[in-house]
């Protein structure tokens, strides 16, 4: 693997490129404070797993899946597709500009969009994988035992969580509110269920069941 420029962040070695600079600034530009946070959590624990780990990973791809992975994600979202699609698309967009190749652009895609679907994405490249498990250890704590809980609160004092559950959640009902044909399918019905008066999620057995086919 070529080497490349790194630095220290938050205790950890990152990538110090062009592309994962403007990456942590369109980061910044996009997201609220707390969420700013969460994504460069997410990336710092995405880089410590994948060291603890022996994952061999394009450092760079993992950066810019993991920092733009919310960039769509607040009270503004418009639509007209899932958050993480929107997103995806922004971040390849991005990708491309900055002069990966397309097989990047593609993972990047992927880690973006798939980022809220663990099931799936880690068992794909590992730069999909450590992009979700980043931001799942961040968001609901999977593997957290994995980290050195030294290396945890150094992570979290430099980068504090703002209140990201409530936060965060308050984004998760806004989308389920205003766009619930984006959230039949996935995570977010659940807070639209718990938490946004008259949501009801289509159910897959009412769409198995109506399929137009006799049997």
């Amino acid at each position: 693997m070529t080497q490349i420029r790194t630095r220290m962040l938050a205790g950890v070695s990152v990538p110090d490129t062009p592309v994962v600079g403007r990456a942590i600034e369109y980061a910044r530009d996009a997201c609220e404070p707390y969420l700013f946070n969460h994504v460069v959590r997410s990336w710092l624990f995405a880089v410590r797993i994948g060291e603890l780990q022996h994952v061999e990973y394009d450092p760079d791809v993992l950066a810019v899946g993991t920092l733009l992975h919310d960039i769509t994600l607040n009270e503004r979202f418009d639509g007209p597709r899932r958050f993480e699609v929107e997103a995806a698309d922004l971040a390849r967009s991005f990708a491309r500009a900055g002069g990966f190749d397309e097989r990047q652009a593609q993972l990047i895609w992927d880690s973006v969009a798939l980022n809220s679907t663990a099931s799936i994405a880690l068992y794909k490249e590992a730069e999909v994988a450590l992009c979700t498990a980043g931001i799942c250890l961040d968001v609901i704590g999977l593997q957290y035992e994995l980290l050195p809980q030294a290396d945890i609160a150094r992570i979290v004092e430099e980068f504090p969580r703002l209140e990201m559950k409530r936060r965060m959640s308050r984004c998760f009902c806004h989308i389920a509110e205003t766009h619930p044909e984006t959230t039949y399918d996935n995570f977010v019905a659940a807070f639209g269920t718990r938490n946004v008066s008259g949501y009801k999620a289509v159910s897959a057995t009412d769409l198995v069941e109506n399929a137009p086919f006799a049997e």
